[in-house]
C-alpha cells in the first residue's frame, strides 16, 4: 500500500537487517517507549532478528514498517494478542523524527493498517505508554486514544509507570 512517499508493508524473515536497524534507531530516539534497553537490543543475534521480521506474518499479530522512497526504513508499528480478556495490544510504535506530524501523514497511516488489523481481534486497541513520554500521550490522544485510569510498572524502572490507554474501534 503506498501513501504520499512511503511504503506500509507487514515485515519478513528477510527483513532481518532492518528491524535490527531501526529498532535501535527507535531506541536511540527514544529509550523509554520500549520494553528493551540499547544494550539488551544490541545483544541479540541474527536469529532473534529473523524472528521479529517473522511478526509481520503471525498468526494473531501484525508488525508493519513504513519504507520511504529512497529506501530507508522511517517507521513502525506492531500489534499482538496477549490473551482474550485484553484483545489486540499496539506495540513497538516509532516514527523517524524527519517524518513525524500531520503533514506527511505516516503515523496516520501506520495506525489505520495497525487498526484493520486489530478490528479482527476484537473491538478496542490498547497501548502502554510511559508517563514521561507527553509526546507520544499527545499523539495517541489526537487519534482516538483514551487513558483508561490504569498503569503498569515500567519493566526497565519500577519507580516509573506506564500508562494504559484505549482506543474503541
Amino acid at each position: 500500500m503506498s501513501t504520499y512517499a512511503f511504503l506500509i508493508r507487514p515485515t519478513t524473515d528477510a527483513d532481518w537487517r532492518e528491524v535490527r536497524d531501526l529498532r535501535l534507531e527507535m531506541i536511540r530516539d527514544t529509550p523509554t517507549a520500549f520494553a528493551e534497553s540499547l544494550e539488551e537490543a544490541l545483544s541479540y543475534d541474527e536469529a532473534e532478528w529473523r524472528m521479529r521480521g517473522r511478526r509481520g506474518a503471525s498468526a494473531h499479530g501484525i508488525a508493519i514498517a513504513a519504507i520511504a522512497e529512497s529506501g530507508r526504513w522511517v517507521g513502525t508499528m506492531a500489534g499482538f494478542v496477549p490473551d482474550h480478556d485484553t484483545g489486540p495490544l499496539l506495540v513497538g510504535v516509532s516514527v523517524a523524527p524527519d517524518f513525524r506530524g500531520s503533514k506527511l501523514g505516516l503515523t496516520d497511516a501506520l495506525l489505520a493498517a495497525v487498526e484493520d488489523w486489530a478490528r479482527t481481534e476484537g473491538d478496542q486497541l490498547t497501548l502502554h505508554v510511559h508517563e514521561e513520554n507527553s509526546r507520544a500521550r499527545k499523539t495517541y490522544e489526537r487519534r482516538g486514544f483514551v487513558a483508561t485510569g490504569h498503569t503498569v510498572p515500567y519493566n526497565l524502572d519500577s519507580s516509573k509507570n506506564e500508562i494504559e490507554m484505549v482506543k474503541k474501534l
